[in-house]
């Protein structure tokens, strides 16, 4: 599945052809260096590695200096890979990747859709009313002082005399792998290397994105 790396610029709105308002967002997607091929005999699996964001040599481990040496290029700052890659458009063929090629935002076309894979935004130890949408116990009643956002009754009696797993809880919010499928590419801006992908994406604003066509 083709795709590129990108970083959350933040959230706007454009106006579609009929005065709508369509709330979207903008993100810097490319340029990307092909770091390595990964096929079946060598690897066990066939994937493109793709890198994005450039840094400074002297925050570079000597390591990921040769590995980017290889593919001529300088340090980047992240590292994603996609399978079932398959021929990008050069010229006015189609052709398999090679190491060291330059992915850009022109592989996606205005009005298709993607796939848009980021963490969410980590909101720490959160109740049960933040976390799971728990309504709470309403206005204050005789003798409630500090019930609002309680959970409420969780275990039972004698059996299985436990919480069973999996009960909604308070706990740690945010934070996790998210995937937002068939969201739709309003605007390709090629020149400045920008995405503006219709609604939300996963994660804040500066945070990187594996965008999948």
């Amino acid at each position: 599945m083709q795709g590129i790396i990108g970083r959350k610029i933040g959230m706007t709105s454009i106006y579609s052809v009929e005065g709508k308002n369509i709330p979207c967002t903008v993100v810097e997607a490319g340029p990307c260096v092909v770091t390595q091929i990964r096929t079946k005999e060598k690897d066990g699996y066939e994937a493109v590695q793709l890198a994005f964001d450039d840094k400074k040599e002297k925050h570079t481990t000597k390591a990921l200096k040769g590995h980017f040496a290889k593919a001529g290029t300088t340090p980047k700052r992240k590292l994603m890979e996609f399978r079932n890659y398959g021929k990008v458009k050069k010229g006015e063929s189609f052709e398999e990747v090679k190491l060291g090629d330059v992915i850009t935002v022109d592989i996606f076309i205005e009005g298709e859709f993607c796939d848009v894979t980021g963490v969410s935004k980590g909101k720490g130890f959160q109740g049960v009313v933040k976390r799971h949408g728990f309504g709470g116990v309403g206005d204050q009643t005789h003798g409630q002082h500090n019930r609002l956002r309680a959970p409420g009754s969780l275990g039972a009696s004698s059996w299985p005399s436990r919480v069973f797993k999996g009960m909604r809880m308070a706990g740690r919010t945010g934070g996790n792998n998210v995937k937002m499928i068939s969201l739709r590419v309003l605007k390709v801006i090629p020149e400045s290397n920008l995405l503006i992908i219709k609604g939300s994406v996963p994660g804040a604003k500066g945070s990187y994105l594996k965008i999948e066509r």
